[in-house]
């Protein structure tokens, strides 16, 4: 998105998309909703709760990828006795967002000289690019230290063979870094094409094409095997080119990022093929899947091809959808999907994981620590000012600090619909680099941040829109 001529004043990403052009104006610091308190009180809660989870994981874990923040002790999240400081890669622009710098100093030294981007281990493509390579970037651009870039790139070369011994231009699932084994021949449409941000901006600071053409000959191989109504299944068998799945069911998982990484390449590398996508694959969605049942708008499942029912579960992990709707230029429905999962809100303290928006009915009672509603409040409040998205979000964070802060920092849910919640013992790395950094970057007005270009990942990775001074 090009700079804008006056501070206070933006344009809708649609714009980008080829849709059209609104205007909104940013509140002044003074205006806020009924109820929230001042925004400089706001961060500084956020930032108080960032802190105590941080300091529960370097109490009991540092080092290793993440806490278990009940017991004190430590969990591997990609293999069973290796360790890539996971949790450190994934807090650290979110540190330098939040002005923490002696903590990113500690960090940026532990990655430099621990992070072991050759292990003799398989890890699993999707999670690796969009939590190292994407937090390694995000680092590099944040605090411009060169090794971090290094490590970033070391680690992506171990990935590609992933994608380059693949007789489709599909990616396997895992890959071992030491031997480049590769293995995992069906993979879901999330974890095929969520790498065009990474890897088209690694090419960019390299000079060196080979990941980004990796990643757009991935999406382009997908987006060519749609069905007639321009709806994608689920799955795809990486050796056959064939459907393994053909449900179509966006914005759930574990689809879900796939459309996601459509509209974020066209934004950050002006792809006009991607915006073509972007726009033909969301309309499908919306004519095919949107289903407004009480008047209250959720995506059912459907065949790929013929576009009949087959399943209305709702996953929190879909909620990105409503910012993703409005960065691509539909506010209206944006607006209508935010305010479904805001009355899913008013049921419970913290969201379930899934539930059938048919019947009502809870289909998975667990939270874990899922960022999605909090990352399309940041969205659409950057644009149109409302004060709704401040105040649902601030509601969000008022359950989340209620319901699952423990002494050792925060953990997952294993069932929210009891009073207390059942907790669980896990801090996911995630938390570090999304829940509160959505929330901080909400009311606190960093100028480390800039509010019009900025770009979030994903995995809310800082790959545009860092301001060093």
């Amino acid at each position: 998105m090009r700079p804008l001529p006056h501070p206070r004043r933006r344009t809708l990403l649609g714009a980008a998309a080829g849709l059209a052009t609104a205007t909104a104006v940013l509140p002044g610091p003074g205006a806020r909703a009924a109820g929230l308190p001042a925004d400089a009180t706001a961060a500084a809660e956020v930032l108080a709760e960032f802190r105590h989870a941080w300091e529960g994981y370097k109490r009991a874990a540092w080092g290793y990828d993440e806490v278990r923040p009940v017991s004190g002790t430590r969990h591997d999240f990609f293999a069973d006795g290796h360790t890539f400081g996971l949790s450190i890669v994934e807090a650290l622009d979110t540190l330098w967002l939040m002005g923490l710098d002696e903590e990113v100093k500690l960090s940026a030294d532990w990655i430099e000289q621990h992070f072991d981007p050759a292990q003799d281990t398989e890890v699993q493509l999707f999670e690796t690019v969009i939590r190292l390579v994407g937090g390694l970037l995000a680092g590099y651009l944040c605090t411009g230290r060169p090794a971090l870039l290094t490590r970033c790139r070391q680690l992506a070369d171990r990935l590609l063979p992933a994608f380059t011994k693949s007789p489709t231009e599909l990616p396997y699932r895992y890959v071992n870094l030491r031997t480049g084994a590769v293995s995992g021949t069906v993979s879901p449409l999330a974890e095929l094409g969520t790498n065009l941000v990474e890897f088209g901006l690694l090419s960019r600071l390299t000079g060196d094409d080979r990941y980004w053409s990796c990643a757009k000959r991935a999406t382009r191989a997908v987006v060519a095997r749609r069905s007639s109504l321009d709806l994608l299944g689920t799955s795809l068998d990486v050796e056959s080119g064939r459907w393994a799945d053909t449900t179509s069911c966006a914005p759930n998982p574990p689809v879900d990022s796939f459309y996601e990484y459509l509209w974020a390449g066209a934004e950050l590398f002006a792809d006009d093929e991607l915006r073509g996508w972007y726009r033909m694959l969301t309309a499908a969605v919306l004519r095919h899947q949107a289903q407004r049942p009480n008047g209250h708008l959720y995506f059912a499942q459907v065949d790929y091809a013929t576009g009949e029912t087959t399943g209305r579960r709702q996953s929190e992990l879909g909620a990105f959808y409503a910012g993703l709707l409005g960065k691509g230029g539909d506010l209206a429905t944006a607006r209508e999907y935010y305010r479904s999962w805001s009355l899913t809100l008013d049921r419970y303290p913290v969201l379930p994981e899934v539930f059938d928006y048919d019947s009502g009915q809870v289909l998975d009672t667990r939270n874990d620590l899922r960022p999605e509603y909090a990352n399309s409040a940041l969205d659409l409040w950057r644009l149109t000012g409302e004060a709704e998205f401040k105040q649902t979000a601030y509601r969000y964070f008022q359950g989340l600090r209620s319901g699952q802060r423990v002494p050792g920092g925060y953990t997952v849910a294993r069932d929210v619909t009891t009073s207390p919640i059942h907790l669980g013992d896990l801090t996911p790395g995630y938390l570090f680099a999304e829940n509160f950094k959505y929330l901080y970057l909400l009311f606190a007005a960093t100028p480390r941040f800039d509010y019009r270009t900025g770009l979030l990942s994903t995995e809310g990775k800082l790959l545009r829109g860092a301001v060093r001074r």
